[in-house]
């Protein structure tokens, strides 16, 4: 096995990364990736009360972008950071699970994230 940046000192032990889901994640020319994001329950009434305006082309589609990206990495589980709102993902069914804009997002922890996008 080899080192990586000197850990294992003389090259007796190694480093072996945990080894990936067989399964690979949707991508955007896969025919069951979906073409929309869907938006829970939950996320639904977030947006309607917070005012967050989902409907803006250029923020749908960053939002798309970010979902993409956090899918292509085998995420569960995503913040997706625009602008000054942070959108809760699932990429692998491309839904929103929650939105929380700038006022609310003083001590907001997010839990359960695997993934962090700026999009």
């Amino acid at each position: 096995m080899s080192t990586v940046g000197g850990i294992g000192g003389a090259g007796s032990i190694g480093y072996t990364p945990a080894p990936r889901p067989a399964q690979r994640p949707a991508s955007p020319g896969d025919p069951t990736f979906a073409d929309q994001l869907k938006f829970s329950k939950h996320a639904t009434e977030r947006v309607q009360r917070r005012g967050i305006d989902t409907r803006d082309p250029q923020t749908a589609a960053r939002l798309e972008k970010g979902v993409e990206l956090a899918a292509a990495k085998g995420s569960r589980a995503a913040v997706v950071l625009i602008d000054s709102t942070a959108f809760v993902v699932a990429p692998q069914n491309r839904t929103v699970i929650t939105a929380v804009d700038q006022a609310r997002m003083r001590e907001q922890v997010f839990t359960n994230i695997d993934t962090a996008v700026i999009a």
